[in-house]
C-alpha cells in the first residue's frame, strides 16, 4: 500500500535522502534497491517497531506521540525548518493542530506607502517587496532591473519561483541555478506546511508541476527552508557577473510580505556591476 498522507510522503522523501553512512550504519554488501535508509533501519534508529513505522509512513497510524516524532526527526538528521515541518505534519495528521481555527493570512497585496518610500530611499541598492508566494509586489528601479523580464508578466504571475523555472532569463540569471531553485522551492514547502489548502499556493504549485519537470523533481524532495539572508551570484545580461549579499525582512501586519535588499562591498567589482542597474547612478 502506498503512503496516503502528507506526513507519509514527507517521511519517505526525507528517508531517501539519508544514507546508511550518514546515519552511522555499515554500508553492507549487495545492491540496495532503496535510496537512502530502509524502513527497518529508520525504525531501529528511532526506537520504534518496523510495523509501527510502516503504518505511520503509509498513513495507517495517525496519532504519533511528540517523543516518537522527535526520535524520527533526529534519525533523519532534520534541523530547523525541516524539523518543524515534520512536527507540523504530525499535528495535521492527528488533528491536534492548534492553528486549525485561525484564519488564513490575508491576500492583500497592497504595499504600504511608507514601504514604497523606503524602497526609493534604498536606491541605488536593489530592493523589492514580495508576498508569501514570492510574487514581486513593488520594487525600486534597481530591483526591477535585477530580474529582467519579470515585470513583463501580469501582476499576479510575477512569482520569482515561477520566473526561475518558466522564464528563459530566469533560468540563466542565477549561478548556480540549481542551488537557487532548491531554496526557492523549499520556501514554498514551508508555506504549505502552515496551510496546505491555500488556493493561491495550490494554483502556483499545480502550474509548475504541469510545466516543469525540474520543479516536480525538487518539489518531491520535501526540503523546507525559510532563509533570512545570504549571498547570490548573478550572470546578469546587462550588468554582468556579480555576487551580492541579501537580507530578507518580514513586514509587520501584511499577511506575509517581505522586504528584500541587496548590496555589495563598497568599491568592489560587484558593487560596480550592481550600480549599473540604477539609471541614476553615474
Amino acid at each position: 500500500m502506498a503512503e496516503t498522507t502528507e506526513l507519509g510522503r514527507y517521511l519517505r522523501a526525507r528517508r531517501a535522502q539519508v544514507t546508511p553512512a550518514d546515519a552511522g550504519l555499515p554500508a553492507g554488501t549487495g545492491l540496495r534497491r532503496t535510496p537512502g535508509l530502509r524502513r527497518e533501519e529508520l525504525a531501529t534508529l528511532s526506537g520504534v517497531s518496523v510495523d509501527y513505522y510502516t503504518r505511520l509512513e503509509r498513513g495507517r497510524e495517525t496519532n504519533p506521540s511528540t517523543a516518537v516524532i522527535d526520535a524520527i526527526g533526529r534519525a533523519l538528521r532534520l534541523r530547523g525548518d525541516a524539523y518543524e515541518r515534520l512536527h507540523d505534519l504530525a499535528e495535521l495528521a492527528s488533528g491536534r493542530t492548534a492553528d486549525s481555527d485561525e484564519p488564513r493570512p490575508t491576500d492583500d497585496d497592497t504595499v504600504r506607502p511608507s514601504v514604497l518610500t523606503m524602497l526609493e530611499a534604498l536606491r541605488p541598492l536593489p530592493a523589492y517587496v514580495v508576498n508569501r508566494y514570492n510574487v514581486m509586489l513593488a520594487a525600486n528601479p534597481s530591483g526591477r532591473r535585477l530580474l529582467p523580464g519579470l515585470w513583463d508578466w501580469p501582476a499576479e504571475q510575477r512569482s520569482i519561483t515561477r520566473y526561475l523555472f518558466l522564464h528563459p532569463v530566469g533560468r540563466e540569471l542565477y549561478v548556480p541555478w540549481e542551488e537557487t531553485v532548491i531554496k526557492s522551492v523549499a520556501h514554498l514547502r514551508a508555506i504549505a506546511g502552515g496551510d496546505p489548502d491555500d488556493p493561491r499556493l495550490t494554483a502556483l504549485v499545480g502550474e509548475l508541476l504541469l510545466k516543469s519537470p525540474e520543479f516536480t523533481r525538487i518539489w518531491d524532495r520535501y526540503d523546507v527552508d525559510e532563509r533570512s539572508g545570504g549571498t547570490k551570484t548573478f550572470a546578469h545580461p546587462k550588468a554582468g557577473a556579480m555576487t551580492l549579499t541579501y537580507e530578507v525582512m518580514r513586514l509587520a501586519r501584511t499577511g506575509g510580505q517581505r522586504l528584500v535588499t541587496y548590496q555589495a562591498p563598497a568599491g568592489s567589482p560587484d558593487e560596480e556591476a550592481m550600480l549599473k542597474l540604477d539609471p541614476q547612478s553615474p
